[in-house]
């Protein structure tokens, strides 16, 4: 329990530590920019910080506002109220699965203990599956962050290519592991807590939680979300803006350009970023010129899907088997359905 509690308090050390800097970065940057110490920078560290804080400003309202909705949604709906709107048959349930991650703005850091509980409550595991690949796009918030990131002739193409394969592949994936694991049992033991941040939180329906009990818990979820997501954003936005400053740009639009490899490496880079959906379009968004439309969809897609951060909780909640096959599965449809969209293979 220490240790756990000292790796909970280390981490949220470091997202302090890394907001720290950032509002320092950002309050004064303007007499940074004057002094002496900044002059003698080499003008690539100041482009770094220019294009650093531009993505983190820009995503920093939509983490507000979606970690903010996500705890009302934590507090104040309960899973039976979700579950008892799914149809019964297995296939059937595939389409309003997807259809209700639409209306639940839940990134990627919080969608896997949700799927976990609903799944205990009796929710069918590919319906969980579908679930957990569609909430983190299909969502009004990160409609605005993409549809606000793209403002230019971009915009239609990845927007709408980005939500309209989410929720068609999210069909296809649940489909998938439906025919693979069936519903059989593929959660961990009972041992493993249900809850990541380490906050008790009353749940829909307590007889117990008054109104400001709730307040209070929606809150102490937000912020810790906040938290939780800003180091991530920071820590990404960082390491897009040395990417863009420091790797060779006749390396770059080699790879960028070609369809293949562009798209290899904007998934991978999506998987290693682990940033959070609500705010992955401003970074891709940076990116515009020198990789292809067809590279940033694929990142905008696979990354909410599957990243570095939520494969340790999925490792953490679920079987190794069926987080390998869900891996494998979600890598090579991402892949394939982007290469099919643009045009690639036909």
């Amino acid at each position: 329990m220490n240790t756990s509690n000292g790796k909970t308090f280390g981490k949220d050390l470091l997202g302090l530590v890394l907001l720290f800097i950032f509002l320092i970065l950002f309050l004064m940057s303007d007499r940074l920019n004057d002094s002496e110490m900044i002059s003698n920078l080499p003008n690539a560290w100041v482009n770094v910080n220019t294009i650093f804080l531009s993505i983190v400003i820009e995503a920093i309202p939509f983490i507000l506002l979606g970690v903010f909705v996500s705890s009302l949604i934590q507090i104040y709906v309960s899973e039976e109220t979700i579950q008892r709107f799914l149809p019964k048959s297995a296939l059937m349930a595939l389409v309003p699965a997807a259809m209700l991650g639409a209306i639940l703005p839940l990134c990627e850091c919080a969608i896997v203990p949700v799927v976990r509980r609903l799944i205990k409550k009796g929710m069918p595991l590919h319906v969980g599956v579908v679930f957990l690949v569609a909430a983190p796009i299909l969502n009004p918030i990160v409609f605005a962050s993409t549809y606000f990131a793209f403002r230019s002739e971009q915009t239609n193409t990845i927007l709408y290519s980005r939500m309209g394969l989410a929720f068609v592949l999210s069909i296809i994936i649940g489909a998938i592991l439906y025919g693979i694991f069936k519903n059989s049992h593929q959660l961990r033991g009972e041992n493993i807590s249900l809850h990541v941040h380490g906050h008790h939180h009353h749940h829909p329906g307590d007889g117990s939680s008054t109104f400001f009990s709730k307040i209070k818990d929606t809150m102490y979820h937000a912020v810790d979300e906040f938290f939780m997501m800003g180091k991530y954003l920071i820590i990404g936005a960082f390491i897009a803006a040395m990417f863009q400053t420091f790797l060779d740009r006749a390396v770059l639009t080699a790879i960028g350009q070609n369809d293949f490899s562009s798209t290899m490496v904007m998934m991978i880079f999506a998987y290693l970023l682990s940033l959070c959906s609500e705010a992955d379009a401003f970074v891709a968004s940076s990116f515009g010129s020198q990789f292809t439309d067809m590279s940033l969809v694929a990142f905008l897609v696979y990354g909410p899907m599957l990243d570095l951060k939520n494969t340790f909780m999925l490792f953490a909640f679920f079987k190794a088997r069926f987080v390998i096959v869900f891996m494998i599965t979600v890598t090579i449809i991402v892949f394939a359905s982007v290469m099919v969209l643009f045009g690639v293979i036909l």
